[in-house]
This record gives structure tokens, C-alpha cells and sequence, in this order.
């Protein structure tokens, strides 16, 4: 997928990221999201707020030699069926800010985000810090004996220099 803002790339490029860690974090392979992972996420949600807010900061460009620039996304972190559900709806609603994003107004313009589209992402983003506040944290972990494990292990993450070797 291409776009022409180079501040959507950033905020895709986060997304997916954040999308991995989660998948492969120790947390998706059980019914507990651990104080650990409850940390990271909400470092997640908060880098992504700054980075938002570092970029409705700067001035509108002119860029009249560069723009219009197509933008090749890097592949869409592709969503798999965790274990863990909490961590499933979470990444669920970090799939839709992404694809909401990705088909805005803003992707079409050279830098920046257009009100309604920075609103939307933002939107995603506070209710994903509720849900981690108002949900994950006060009910994990669950206790589910019949029906764990009902999905298979998601596999460690990327690992050092030099992997294969």
C-alpha cells in the first residue's frame, strides 16, 4: 500500500510494531495479561500519543518539488488469534486505527493530520488506555482450566544479529 504522508508512515510503521510486540509478547499465550506487558502497552499507547502530538505540532509544509511522493508502507502487521482475548481486542483496535488511518484524508497529503483524522486516532488510542485501565488490569488474570489452551503457541519474537547461525 502506498500513501503520500511521510508522518502516516511514521504512525503505520509504530502501529506495526506495536502490533508484533503484542502478539509475540509472554502475555498472548495465556489468560493473563502480566503487569509487564500491562507496562509496555501503555508505553505503546503513550509513544504513539507523543508521536501524534510531535506531529499536529509542526507547521503545515509547503512542498511543492516533493509532493505530491508516493510512500510505500512496510506489510501490515497481519493479526493472528492469540490465547489471550485481552490482548486479541487490543490488537484489534490498533488494526482498525491503522486501517483508518492509512485510508484518511491525511494519507493524501504530504505531512500532517487533518483534525477529524487526528480525532479518530487519538479516539482509538484513549480507548485502548480504558480498556487496559478499566478492564485488563482490574480482571486479569482468569482463571479458565476447560478452555485453556485453546490456540496455539504465537512463536518468540525476532531474536539477535544473527539467528540463523
Amino acid at each position: 500500500m502506498e500513501v503520500f504522508n511521510h508522518d502516516v508512515v511514521g504512525l503505520h510503521a509504530r502501529l506495526n510494531r506495536f502490533l508484533t510486540e503484542l502478539q509475540k509478547s509472554a502475555s498472548s499465550n495465556t489468560a493473563v495479561v502480566s503487569i509487564f506487558d500491562a507496562d509496555r502497552l501503555q508505553s505503546y499507547m503513550s509513544a504513539v500519543h507523543r508521536y501524534h502530538d510531535w506531529v499536529v505540532a509542526q507547521p503545515q509544509l509547503d512542498l511543492p518539488e516533493s509532493a505530491p511522493r508516493k510512500w510505500v508502507l512496510e506489510e501490515n502487521t497481519e493479526l493472528v488469534d492469540t490465547e489471550n482475548e485481552s490482548v486479541n481486542d487490543v490488537c484489534r483496535m490498533l488494526d482498525i486505527c491503522r486501517f483508518e488511518l492509512t485510508n484518511s484524508q491525511s494519507a493524501r497529503m504530504p505531512s500532517g493530520l487533518l483534525s477529524f483524522d487526528s480525532a479518530r486516532l487519538i479516539a482509538t488510542v484513549v480507548k485502548c488506555e480504558k480498556f487496559l485501565a478499566d478492564y485488563i488490569r482490574p480482571t486479569t488474570p482468569l482463571d479458565l482450566p476447560e478452555s485453556t489452551p485453546r490456540e496455539m503457541d504465537t512463536g518468540s519474537g525476532q531474536l539477535g544479529v544473527n539467528p540463523g547461525a
